[in-house]
This record gives structure tokens, sequence and C-alpha cells, in this order.
């Protein structure tokens, strides 16, 4: 009998179309790995498979661009991928993704600014900022917020950031004293997106690391590569709770939505609104920030999570007031746009 969680992960180029296609009891799912991608198969893969028998074989780093470059040549190879809200509205703009109605996954109990067409809201995680702390202990000055983060004379060090713009762009503006409220109005000017640039051609002497995965801002810390980290809340709490000495600050944050996402011209579509229904449900959604400490997206979920680990989310009442959320809309209408200008900066 086959496990029902393939062991390993894909390597397409190994694999002929016609394997990608072998079982319809197969369904095939990319995320983005290390500890985001355990905790997704612990709480929600495993399970279903035992649940529904669906076999699921994983992959990981699922760009939009490759998505489009599998759909221009016929030879999709995931059903459903995971992304966050930027990219899923670049995958919109591309034709990369099914639309999901009603009918297909019923999402009324979903938090309505997390709600999109085109994915299921799986989670809330948030960007802020990560510190070693054999750079910065205990009972000297710490970082606190995104200003620190861009401060090299009060905070010296080096320092990794997202190769992608989104929240890193907001994260400068606030940086430069923009109030969160106003960053989204701020970059609407041609002014606006020239003063965040100019904050990334600030801060970039100083970044060793561009990263491309999660996981990589906490390696980064542990190795001693950089003392400070912009990344995601649920990355750096599993470092912690590893023992690796870093800490975090949520005096600044960027929330945004993780969304499981049906790829159009998927191979087993049945199998995959069953799991797009299943990662939905209340309990299912608590389940899995038990694994890693991000946020449902439907308040109902609430009443199944420990209180105690309630307090480590990014998604309880006091933190939601302090947290910017990323506008999607905002990145739909100017994402390509922002990506090349960023690109051009790291380049310099």
């Amino acid at each position: 009998m086959k496990p029902l969680i393939k062991a390993g992960y894909l390597a397409f180029g190994l694999l002929s179309l016609s394997s990608v296609n072998a079982a319809a009891d197969e369904l095939y799912f990319a995320s983005w790995g290390g500890a985001y991608q355990d905790a997704i198969r612990q709480a929600w893969l495993t399970p279903f498979s035992k649940e529904t028998g669906v076999e699921v074989v994983e992959d990981t780093d699922p760009q939009v661009s490759k998505l489009k470059a599998m759909q221009d040549t016929k030879t999709v190879a995931w059903d459903v991928v995971t992304e966050n809200s930027a990219r899923l509205a670049r995958g919109i703009k591309l034709g990369v993704f099914e639309k999901i109605t009603p009918q297909m996954v019923d999402q009324q109990h979903i938090i309505p600014a997390a709600r999109n067409d085109y994915g299921v809201p799986s989670e809330i995680f948030s960007t802020l900022i990560g510190f070693s702390l054999t750079s910065y202990p205990d009972g000297k000055p710490q970082p606190k917020n995104f200003a620190d983060f861009w401060d090299i004379k009060k905070f010296p060090g080096k320092r990794t950031l997202q190769d992608e713009p989104a929240t890193v762009i907001e994260a400068a503006l606030i940086a430069d004293g923009v109030k969160p409220e106003d960053v989204y109005k701020t970059l609407d000017t041609p002014e606006g997106v020239d003063r965040a640039m100019n904050q990334i051609k600030k801060i970039k002497p100083y970044v060793a690391k561009w990263w491309k995965n999660g996981a990589e801002p906490v390696q980064a810390l542990a190795s001693g590569e950089v003392v400070m980290a912009l990344g995601w809340n649920g990355r750096f709490q599993s470092g912690i709770d590893s023992g690796v000495k870093i800490a975090m600050s949520w005096d600044n944050s960027i929330a945004q939505v993780g969304y499981f996402a049906l790829v159009k011209g998927a191979n087993n579509r049945e199998g995959a609104l069953k799991l797009l229904n299943y990662i939905a449900s209340p309990e299912h959604q608590a389940e899995f920030s038990k694994y890693i400490a991000y946020g449902p997206t439907t308040e109902a979920a609430m009443q199944y999570i420990d209180p105690a680990r309630l307090e480590r989310l990014p998604s309880t009442p006091q933190r939601l007031q302090n947290t910017l959320f990323m506008n999607a809309d905002w990145w739909d209408r100017n994402g390509q746009a922002i990506i090349e200008r960023y690109n051009q900066v790291r380049a310099q």
C-alpha cells in the first residue's frame, strides 16, 4: 500500500507529463517549504489524505512564472498551490488561477477583508522585524520597529530583506515616518514610490542577503550572517521554539493573507476542490495554528485555539489594531511596475 503523503518532493524535470496524470486519486500540491510546508502537511495534508484517500504529492516553489510556463506549454503539473496576496494578484492578471465560486467553496465564514474570488484564505501572517539576541541581548537596546531596522548607526550590522518588494516598500515608508494608514495613499503618487525606493537605496549597502524562501531569514540570523531581518512571524516563532537565539517585535507589522489557489487546467480538479473545502473549515484552520504561529482567517476558529497559543498569533484583536494590512488591490494595479523598479534598485 502506497503512503498517502509521498516522501520527498517532486522534481518535475525528471517526470513526464504522463506520470503527473497517472492517477485520479493523486493530488499535486506545491508550497514554499520549510516550517510553513511542514505545518501544512501536519495540520492538513496528512489528515486530508487519511480522510479522503486522495494521495498528496508535494513540491515547492510555485512561482507564478512557472505556472504560466506550464500552461503555455500545456504541461500543468500542479493542482493546488499556495500564494501570498501579491503573488495571487500577479497570477490573476496572468490567468493562471481558476475562479472559485461560492458553489465550489463556501467562504461566508471567512473574514470579509481576506476573501478573494481566486483563492481560499488559509492563514494570516505578518511581516515584522526579527533580530539576533547575540547581537542585541536582553537588557541592552533592542530594535523595536521598522525605523530601527533602517537605523544603521543605532543598530549596526548586516540585514536581510526579501527579493520581492511586497511589504518591503511599505515597511520602508513607515520607517521614513509615513503613518501606516497613509502608506498606500503615499504610494499612489510618483513621489511616494520614489521615496520608498530611496529608502531601499539607503539600506542596500547593509543587506547581506536578499531572501527568496521564508526559512532563510531565520537561517541567516542563526548563522550570524545578519543581525536583523524583515521576515514572517511564524518563521521567527518556529526558530525561537527550536532554540535559535532570536527575538521579534510586534511594534510595527504588515499583515498578509495566505491563499490556496486552484491552478487553471489542474489534472485533479475534483481532489483540489476537496482540499480547498477541507482547509476552509474553522476546526481545520485552528489545527494549522498549532504547528506554526499564523492566525486563522475565520473568527469561528478562535474557539478551538488554546488561549496561550493565541498570544503568539498575528490575528489577535490587539495586534490587528496595530498592523497594516497589505493592500492586494494596490499590488494588483501596480505590482509589475514596482517589481521592475525594485529589481533595478537592487541591481545598481
